[in-house]
């Protein structure tokens, strides 16, 4: 519900603000505002909302939290009319239009708030009635700054009696402002903590979804990894089995380490050796792959804690205004994405890939998506690509997510044809721009070296991830 004019009547008088100095602006959201006048021997902080279905002014003595990022009326109303003398305060007629006038220094001020659910706006004018700015910019009705703002004309020429309203009851003790502000706290609008139960619920519910769902397939790969031993033992089979015809798409032979036969399956296209060295690569991938999925897991299911804990606390706070600004902290928070980067870029095991195809893709990545405990790889004596890993906190990087960034450095460069190469490897903090160099060009310091081969199936692998969602 909004406040009805006689409601607005009746908070206003219950106030004592002519005279009071305007010490602080809050706006916590694009719909709502508190001003905190000083008045010995009290503080009074005033809250001004528009929001649809909840328009209303009253004094509250809820704490009114400060937005992460500051929002441009309230820094307007801080710049301008901050520290200024209150005049006087009224309703215009019965139109539900509060009117505040407020001296700054030498400069008159005008700051009114339109009541309207649907049509609810703050508007600060000059003495004139020349908008200075709006907390809702609307150009199609000119309230924007440089246009007017004159609804005390609009109140004067208005015909007919006022339509009639009353004063409703509400439950609770105390002033009518006391009662507005706890009533509206509890049950009223999107800003109560009614309205703000089924928003933490909605975000609860969305947020456990997706952890679980991403918890069921880590724990669908940890299967895939169980026994990564058995890819060596598979590997040890084929290597007897060398004679072997892989044409039907798998080998039958005893299994000397586990007793039986075992059938294997095996790629056509390649022999038995080469299906062989197929099952170590896994062996080894499996090994590896093994503690970062189980890692994976246990950080998974420590977010579904951390979830509960952040529910319950959501829950608990009595304080709408914190509710909400906190749910919408979470908001920007999960919707906030890094910043696109250029060339390639790829999630390895959790381990993030981007790739440089050109020099300005190289210089571009270099200045404003790594950092200086990022690794970076590139071909040794040939031009071409940077590869970057990024960093992780507490980690250091696998030697086989090196040799995976190593093979890309190769073949996104010239020595692609050569099948195998030096790629040298270093962090991003020990690279050196080139005085005067083509754009790009940087010198390593501290470097390693790595022997890259271009392995066809651990290509496929690391080009199937290229642009993939890890989530």
């Amino acid at each position: 519900m909004s406040l009805n004019w006689k409601e607005i009547d009746l908070a206003l008088s219950e106030l004592d603000l002519v005279g009071a100095q305007l010490q602080r602006v809050v706006q916590p959201t694009w719909d709502t505002l508190a001003l905190s006048f000083y008045k010995p021997p009290k503080a009074t902080e005033l809250l001004v909302c528009v929001a649809h279905g909840a328009c209303r002014v009253h004094a509250t003595t809820r704490p009114v939290p400060k937005p992460d990022k500051p929002l441009r009326f309230q820094e307007l109303l801080r710049s301008r009319v901050k520290n200024g003398r209150v005049l006087s305060v009224r309703q215009l007629g019965t139109d539900r239009i509060v009117l505040v006038e407020i001296r700054a220094g030498n400069e008159l001020f005008r700051l009114y708030a339109r009541l309207w659910s649907g049509a609810g706006n703050v508007i600060l004018c000059d003495s004139d009635g020349a908008i200075v700015d709006a907390m809702a910019r609307k150009p199609a009705k000119g309230e924007t700054a440089g246009g007017v703002y004159r609804p005390e004309e609009a109140a004067a020429a208005s015909k007919g009696p006022p339509r009639e309203f009353t004063v409703r009851e509400l439950p609770g003790e105390g002033s009518f402002n006391e009662r507005v502000d706890a009533w509206y706290a509890e049950r009223a609008g999107a800003h109560s903590r009614e309205a703000l139960a089924g928003r933490i619920a909605d975000w609860y519910s969305g947020h456990r979804a997706a952890i679980e769902g991403r918890l069921a397939e880590l724990e669908k790969r940890a299967e895939a990894y169980a026994d990564p031993e058995r890819y060596r033992e598979l590997g040890d089979i084929l290597m007897a089995a060398l004679g072997s015809d892989t044409g039907s798409g798998y080998v039958e032979f005893d299994d000397f380490h586990r007793g039986g036969v075992v059938r294997i399956a095996v790629d056509p296209a390649k022999s038995a050796l080469e299906n062989a060295r197929a099952y170590y690569d896994r062996h080894r991938k499996a090994v590896s792959g093994a503690g970062e999925v189980a890692a994976e897991i246990e950080a998974a299911r420590r977010s579904l804690e951390e979830l509960e804990l952040e529910r319950a606390r959501l829950e608990a706070e009595e304080n709408p205004f914190e509710s909400r600004a906190e749910l919408e902290r979470l908001r920007v928070a999960g919707s906030e994405k890094p910043r696109a980067s250029p060339g390639l870029s790829l999630v390895r095991n959790g381990w993030t890939l981007l790739v440089g195809r050109s020099a300005k893709e190289n210089d571009e990545l270099l200045r404003r998506h790594v950092r200086g405990n990022d690794a970076w790889l590139h071909a040794r004596d040939w031009s071409g690509a940077y590869v970057f890993v990024k960093a992780r906190p507490g980690k250091s990087f696998p030697l086989e997510l090196l040799l995976d960034a190593a093979a890309l450095a190769l073949y996104y460069s010239k020595g692609r044809t050569a099948g195998s190469g030096d790629v040298y490897w270093t962090f991003v903090k020990y690279l050196r721009r080139a005085k005067e160099g083509p754009k790009g060009l940087v010198i390593p310091m501290q470097e390693k070296n790595l022997r890259a081969t271009l392995d066809e199936a651990r290509l496929r692998e690391l080009k199937a991830l290229i642009g993939r969602d890890p989530s």
